[in-house]
Formats: structure tokens, sequence, C-alpha cells
């Protein structure tokens, strides 16, 4: 029987096309997972992580816009009332390795954060430097704020306050959300700063797995 060669030379045609497809394919998936991989590691890099401040750390001071002042050592939070104003401050320290950038805070007793655009724009942006303290602070100056006579009240009766701090890193990622809580202290007037949750909003949740 006569072998068809041009049938042979395409058939080895096709199957070392294939062949190459198999190879690109594989190719630009081992390129793809060494972006992905490269992207996490950048992103790790660059992530903060805020908690409550160390008891040990140093004393940090406070100044709000309108000169009111403050000094927190170590764990210290801050919850005042002025007139008509109300004060409030924590400090901090930054976990991660990436710089933190405050950008808002929310009062809160739900199981979630509010959406990211409900948050109260801080003044200024606050940083806290990776594995270093830093502090937050912020003021409520409107007496006709919804929020304004509950959180006089906790002040005064001395009752925990949640607040939720919205962050991320210094390229504007990786926003998170921490809350953390002011609680007076039993032994003076003075109030503690206690991390009690975080949430991730630009990747998965790790508890959802």
């Amino acid at each position: 029987m006569a072998i068809d060669w041009g049938t042979v030379s395409s058939v080895l045609t096709a199957g070392g096309t294939l062949v190459l497809a198999v190879a690109s394919f594989a190719s630009i998936r081992s390129a793809d997972r060494a972006a992905r991989s490269a992207e996490r590691a950048l992103q790790v890099s660059l992530r903060p992580v805020l908690v409550s401040a160390r008891p040990s750390d140093p004393q940090q001071k406070l100044i709000w816009s309108d000169g009111h002042r403050t000094h927190l050592t170590g764990a210290d939070g801050y919850a005042h009332v002025s007139e008509d104003v109300v004060y409030l401050g924590a400090a901090l320290r930054n976990l991660g390795p990436g710089l933190g950038i405050v950008h808002g805070w929310s009062l809160r007793e739900g199981d979630a954060p509010v959406d990211p655009s409900a948050f109260r724009r801080q003044g200024i942006d606050m940083y806290v430097a990776p594995a270093d303290h830093g502090t937050w602070h912020a003021a409520l100056r409107d007496p006709e704020d919804p929020a304004f006579g509950a959180l006089v009240d906790q002040v005064k009766n001395r009752q925990r306050i949640n607040v939720d701090l919205l962050y991320g890193d210094h390229e504007g990622g990786q926003r998170t959300v921490t809350r953390i809580s002011l609680i007076p202290r039993e032994s003076d007037e003075g109030w503690l700063c206690q991390t009690v949750r975080h949430w991730n909003l630009d990747r998965p949740d790790p508890r959802d797995h």
C-alpha cells in the first residue's frame, strides 16, 4: 500500500501545532501564576495592620485643629467632652510591613462596618509607620449631628465606645477597617484602647473560607 506522504505531513504538522499550543498554554499559565504571586508579594510588603498600641509604648502627643491637646501613654485611649465638642483619640501600632494611612472613622455598634462612603473623613491623613507606634484622633463638633448626643452620654457615663477606622496602604489600596474600643479604666478617669476586629475591603475575608 502506498504511503500518502501528504496526509502524514498534515498529521505531523497538526501534532506539532498541538504540542506547541499545549506548551504555550502551560507557559502562559505559569507566567500568570508567577505574576499573581509577585502581585501578592508586593501587596503583602505594602500591607498595614493597625492595632492598639503596646502598654510599653512611649508617650505620644495628640493635637486637634482647635488647639486641644493631650498625651497618650502605652495603649491609652481618649474620650473627652468640652463645651460643644467631643474629642476621641487612641494610641495605635502598625504590625504590618507597609505604611498605614487612616482616611476616616465611624461610630459603629453593628456586626459589620458601614459602607466606606459613609465614613467620616479625617481632616488630615494620619500616618502610622511600619512596625512602629502612632495615634488616631478625631472630634464631633456639631451638636445637631445625630451621633453627638449619644456619644456625649457614652463619654459622661463612661461607657465603652466602638470606633471603626478606615485605612489603607500609601498607594490608596488594600483598604481595611479595624474596629477599636475605647474602654474606661477602673483605676482612674482615663481610657484604654482595645482592638476588636479587622475587615478586608479589597480582598477576600479569611473568615469566609
